[in-house]
């Protein structure tokens, strides 16, 4: 109905102004077309009254429809939101994001590696207990020699070399048994086997050349090398930076041992910075022995035996090259041959292969 009043008014309104038009001016009396514009206002009228009884109740009902839900009541109470909720919705936007900066994001941390499966290189790259004290328990397994054990260490069986001390050999493939070997195998294994052993590893290197772990040694909290050291059965040595967290309480265990000439010490010249030298302990002069109170009977002259030449207390040889030509793996430092110069790597064995 609008739509009709609407369109009709407008077109009666167009037609009585042109009609007005013509009159004023051609100056023809025509009353039909004032009448005509009078008509299309009305219905403009007539279409602005309709509007609001019309149209408006179409837009409720269309509304009423997408409102209401066919299978649900009209009415579904709401629920109220939670006053957390309603505090974050009041919440400025900078205050918002500032809250979720300072939340701290969870870290997931890495699965660990199998145990079972370590291999030397892993330990080589470990940083467990790295540039700290701390100590971790293992298990022994055996004593090789006075700084020497093998262990359980992450599943698997591990040789494991006193850090800054060393003890004589009790059965090298060069320098075979040393004086004091024995007694600082057997020390070392009564100390071992006394309590619960533990071992420190130091900043540097975990591994020497022959792939033995490097590590400080505790039995019950003792440390085994510094006891060790203060008997006079070792020696500190093999002392390479940054491996030297306990090189100066072990230096002043020592001192005490060498004063009181205790062990090792009480040969002179047999702990050198070098190594042992065996052949000092050999050279000792024995102990005189009494004279028999008779004389015994002169023995009946035995035949002339051929001269033999006299023994050489000393062999000297230009360098390794003519050395091997008689010794072919090299001689130890006991042996009369032996010359430092030709010991580079200072193991106490000259030109070994």
């Amino acid at each position: 109905m609008f739509v009709f009043f609407a369109l009709f008014g407008f077109l009666f309104i167009v037609i009585g102004i042109v009609g007005l038009l013509i009159k004023v001016i051609f100056k023809k009396p025509k009353r039909k077309f004032g009448t005509l514009a009078l008509v299309g206002i009305a219905m403009f009228i007539v279409a602005a009254v309709i509007v609001p009884d019309d149209i408006e109740p179409e837009i409720e009902k269309a509304d009423s429809v997408e409102q209401t839900p066919i299978d649900e009541p009209s009415e579904t109470p709401k629920e109220a939101p939670d006053k957390e909720t309603v505090k974050d919705i009041e919440k400025p936007e900078e205050e918002i994001s500032k809250e979720t900066e300072e939340k701290p994001v969870p870290v997931v941390a890495p699965p660990k590696n199998d145990s079972s499966k370590v291999t030397p290189e892993k330990l080589k790259d470990s940083t467990e207990t790295s540039g700290t004290t701390a100590r971790i328990p293992v298990e022994l397994v055996k004593v090789i020699d006075g700084d020497t054990i093998k262990i359980l260490y992450n599943g698997r069986e591990q040789n494991v070399r006193y850090l800054l001390i060393d003890t004589p050999e009790t059965n090298h493939p060069r320098l075979g048994k040393q004086p004091f070997g024995d007694e600082a195998k057997a020390r070392n294994k009564e100390l071992i086997e006394s309590g619960t052993l533990e071992i420190e590893f130091d900043i540097g290197e975990r591994f020497d050349k022959y792939d033995r772990l490097l590590a400080y040694i505790y039995v019950d909290g003792k440390s085994i090398q510094k006891i060790l050291l203060s008997e006079g059965l070792a020696r500190v040595a093999y002392v390479y930076p940054p491996n030297t967290r306990h090189v100066d309480p072990y230096e002043k265990a020592q001192a005490i041992a060498k004063e009181k000439k205790l062990g090792i010490w009480s040969v002179e010249d047999y702990a050198t910075d070098t190594g042992f030298n065996a052949q000092v302990v050999k050279e000792k002069p024995a102990e005189p022995t009494p004279a028999p109170t008779k004389q015994p009977a002169a023995p009946a002259p035995a035949p002339a035996a051929k001269p033999t030449p006299p023994v050489q207390n000393t062999e000297w040889f230009q360098n390794c090259t003519e050395l091997r030509k008689t010794y072919p793996n090299g001689v130890p430092s006991s042996h009369p041959a032996y010359q430092p110069k030709m010991d580079r790597d200072k193991d106490g064995f000259a030109c070994e292969r």
